[in-house]
């Protein structure tokens, strides 16, 4: 499955505004920055502005092969998709907008699926983008 155009982020503003204002929480292969929606970073008719975005960062360090780091990417792509479905999400309905930027360190593409997934959940979780249960741990 494809990320949705409604979901991306793309530009070098965008990523720099995510780098150097994301609030960092990092995970023994993942690191994941948030930052509030800044809807007039986007270029016109790229989409809802007010939406949950997402982009992977996955450098020549984590895989010399781009095949690896294409099926990392479509992997989490296709997880961050599924949290948001309405249905069956596991992202809280009551965040505010907000985007996402996960970057894997090099070691990464070495975690099975099921590991690198178990830790990009734990992530979200530690963000308090899922609702793990706890009233405290929200945005």
């Amino acid at each position: 499955m494809v990320l949705p155009q409604r979901h991306r982020l793309r530009g070098r503003g965008i990523f720099d505004y995510l780098y150097k204002q994301g609030r960092r929480t990092h995970g023994g292969s993942l690191l994941l920055r948030l930052a509030p929606a800044a809807p007039e970073l986007l270029k016109p008719g790229t989409g809802e502005p007010d939406s949950l975005r997402f982009a992977v960062v996955i450098s020549s360090k984590v895989s010399k092969r781009a095949v690896v780091r294409n099926r990392l990417r479509r992997r989490l792509h296709d997880d961050f998709v599924e949290a948001c479905q309405p249905q069956t999400g596991r992202i809280r309905r009551d965040c505010s907008p907000c985007w996402l930027l996960l970057s894997l360190k090099p070691g990464a593409a070495d975690l099975g699926e099921d590991e690198l997934l178990r830790e990009w959940r734990a992530l979200l979780q530690q963000t308090g983008l899922i609702d793990d249960g706890n009233p405290h741990h929200s945005q």
